[in-house]
């Protein structure tokens, strides 16, 4: 039993180290009955422009389920002359008001002719669609700025025909019909994000209320309190998305606050001191006592106490903005269907947890069931419930200052795990486990070494920012007008919105943007970015104006200062699959 703990513990190191920066049958009838849910017009048919020399490109993307008609788009300019309009070919449609017509699915695309523009010219499309469910949208007028600068310019390359980003697709897969298989595709997803850093500090608080429920656990017992802990999560986790697609990404902002987050840190101090209340701790008396009651209701297995633990942590994994989450999201603020987005966050939720279940409902078998080794496993655990408020407070601090805690960290627990070991007999696998030790002593050794004595080994992220060439904007009015004077040289945009207690962010600056041939990319771009870790006025105002659902999120902004609203990316991207975003953007 011993022998599987020391290996299930090599093998969570790497874990902590990714997560500390170390170098979210009866369902289809009841939906049948229901309404049908329809999306926003800029949803069904999701707009975007491109002008290019004397030739101005217009582009739709459908969502499934919706369609325009061939005959209903019509080209006005104001200040410029617009040429013949010539329209691909469509799809045969009999229609009850119209006939026989033709319309479009999935995306429509075509050029428009620009001549004799002048300074302040503009071009109305009038465009027109319809659901397949049977709601018509009354017709549609977008105004297109059409800059007589951009037709002298070099071309520029709007993005790929029918790309759509893959919140979009969520939230109109969301919308559509097929609901069930949607949720199926959510609740995948959330399988998939629990394995980022994000969800990483929820493995060591599981595993310490299992360990925290003594040697009477059973097998059921770990599947039932795993369970509960789960829907804590869950209902947190969903609770908060609802808030922030309601009010913004201040609240998610309100949550990875100092004074939550220091909050939530002293609990889980607190959490591993009741591990460590069989040591000789020298407490005050009363502190003792309260810590007494504690230790008994995690020794019983309390299930309130198991449920609030699993709310704590969806606050933990709060900071984490996907393309699911984001979906959902989207959805929930563009229809107002509080019902629906509230079961994808939910299952999306469930998805999250399943890992967690899974390794929950196990641990009962990896733990001893009696004996002195139960007090050093209890102590064990109360070391790893330790790691989750440098994980919090990481968010807050310069990352020195946390890796110098990691440092502390491994060489405190290994040191303590060392000591435990030499009193075991003689073997093999006693020099396994004195390997382990070693290994954890010695990272924490190197890394507390890198980070005082070499800093420019051990904090490679601080000069991400300086060495993309990434401008600071404090606030709105900075930004539009850098993206004014970038337009106006005829230069693409990108905005990253950033906060120092969001852990995709980093991970953007220290693994995408530090890519060399990201890097490459961005020396043909304006780069701009604005920190909203303080949640100000001018912060939230800005937040707001773009309609920001969380961080991180990436805007991109075409030569004439338009926003490409497709290519928004929200959630962490590795580099290959940023290298693609930026290859739709320029």
């Amino acid at each position: 039993m011993i022998k599987r703990l020391w290996l299930l513990l090599a093998l969570t190191l790497p874990l902590f180290a990714q997560a500390g920066g170390i170098p979210l049958p009866k369902a289809d009838k009841l939906l049948a009955q229901q309404e049908p849910q329809f999306l926003p017009e800029d949803q069904a048919f999701a707009f975007n422009f491109q002008q290019d020399g004397q030739q101005l490109k217009l582009n739709w993307d459908i969502a499934n389920g919706y369609y325009l008609y061939k005959i209903r788009f019509k080209v006005e300019g104001k200040g410029v002359s617009t040429g013949t309009l010539t329209l691909p070919q469509g799809q045969d449609h009999e229609d009850e008001f119209f006939g026989k017509t033709e319309v479009y699915h999935q995306q429509v695309a075509f050029t428009v002719p620009l001549s004799a523009i002048n300074q302040g010219a503009t071009v109305v499309v009038s465009y027109q669609g319809c659901a397949d469910k049977g709601l018509c949208y009354p017709p549609t007028r977008k105004t297109v700025p059409v800059d007589p600068i951009a037709a002298t310019a070099a071309p520029s390359h709007a993005p790929a025909q029918g790309y759509v980003s893959e919140q979009n697709k969520l939230a109109a897969m969301l919308a559509g019909s097929g609901l069930g298989l949607t949720l199926l595709a959510f609740f995948g997803a959330g399988v998939l994000i629990a394995f980022t850093p994000c969800v990483f500090p929820m493995y060591p608080i599981l595993t310490g209320i299992i360990a925290g429920a003594g040697n009477k656990l059973t097998t059921g017992r770990a599947v039932w309190l795993s369970f509960i802990y789960v829907q804590g999560m869950a209902i947190t986790y969903t609770a908060l998305g609802l808030l922030v697609a309601s009010a913004g990404a201040q609240v998610q902002a309100l949550f990875q606050s100092p004074v939550v987050l220091i909050g939530l840190s002293l609990l889980f101090v607190m959490l591993a001191v009741v591990m460590f209340s069989g040591a000789n701790l020298q407490l005050p008396s009363a502190l003792q006592e309260r810590l007494n009651r504690v230790s008994n209701q995690q020794q019983a297995g309390s299930v309130t106490g198991v449920l609030v633990m699993g709310v704590i942590s969806g606050l933990v994994a709060s900071p984490c903005t996907t393309a699911p989450l984001t979906g959902a999201l989207l959805f929930v603020a563009q229809s107002g269907n509080l019902m629906t987005g509230a079961l994808a966050l939910y299952v999306l939720s469930l998805g999250m947890g399943l890992p967690l279940m899974l390794i929950g409902s196990t641990g009962s078998k990896w733990l001893p069931k009696a004996g002195a080794w139960m007090e050093t496993i209890k102590h064990l655990f109360g070391f790893i419930l330790l790691a989750v408020p440098i994980l919090l407070l990481g968010r807050l601090v310069p990352d020195s200052w946390a890796l110098i805690a990691w440092a502390l960290w491994l060489l405190v627990t290994f040191a303590f795990l060392a000591q435990a070991n030499s009193a075991s007999q003689p073997g093999f696998w006693k020099g396994v486990r004195t390997l382990v030790a070693f290994l954890g002593l010695f990272t924490g050794a190197m890394l507390g070494y890198q980070t005082l004595f070499a800093p420019q080994v051990a904090t490679p992220v601080a000069s991400t920012t300086q060495d993309g060439h990434f401008k600071r904007v404090r606030n709105l009015a900075e930004m539009q007008a850098a993206i004014k004077a970038a337009a106006s040289e005829g230069t693409p945009i990108m905005v990253d919105f950033y906060a120092d207690w969001c852990v995709a962010c980093k991970e953007f600056e220290k693994y995408t943007f530090s890519d060399p041939q990201v890097k490459a990319r961005f020396a043909k771009m304006v780069l701009l970015q604005t920190d909203v870790t303080e949640s100000t006025t001018e912060q939230v105002a800005m937040l707001n104006h773009f309609d920001i659902l969380g961080l991180p999120t990436l805007l991109f902004f075409d030569k004439n200062g338009n926003e490409i609203t497709a290519l928004r990316v929200t959630g962490f991207q590795k580099p290959a699959q940023f290298l693609k975003t930026l290859d739709q953007f320029q």
